[in-house]
């Protein structure tokens, strides 16, 4: 089931991240930086009960541009489509904000070809997106690809 976060979400959204974060497949996020945005975030929830098992955050940016930021699936539910639906909730939120650009920073860029992301060069982002960057341990050394959709 895919549903927005909730406060008591925030250990399982951090400990999911953390540890693909360790693998070196995404940034990890603080704890404090996840209670921050904890609206930002759609998760799934196990039907067998064992918690949060995925999770993504659409950040809104500006008028017309959001970021798919921190899509992960727990490694015990790969493979089922789990991040496909998330992704695809998070379209659905972008067309109810007539969002017009969608984008990321990947290391994952297959997945995100398949929906219909490209990939671009990092400086045609606006300056506005790389204020969370300046507090990034990968600053300026940002090895993300950064992909964008047109909505």
């Amino acid at each position: 089931m895919i549903r927005k976060a909730t406060i008591e979400d925030i250990r399982q959204i951090y400990l999911l991240l953390k540890y693909y974060g360790e693998k070196g497949e995404l940034l990890a996020r603080p704890l404090s930086q996840l209670y921050d945005h904890v609206r930002d975030f759609l998760v799934y929830e196990s039907p067998d009960g064992n918690g949060i098992i995925g999770c993504c955050a659409l950040q809104f940016c500006w008028v017309d541009l959001a970021e798919i930021r921190s899509l992960a699936v727990h490694q015990d539910y790969l493979r089922e489509k789990i991040g496909t639906q998330l992704l695809k909730t998070a379209f659905e939120e972008t067309r109810e904000y007539k969002i017009k650009k969608l984008f990321t920073l990947t290391y994952k860029p297959d997945f995100f070809k398949q929906f219909g992301f490209i990939e671009i060069d990092k400086a045609e982002l606006p300056i506005k997106i790389w204020s969370d960057c300046l507090h990034c341990v990968k600053f300026p050394d940002c090895d993300e690809i950064a992909m964008l959709k047109l909505l």
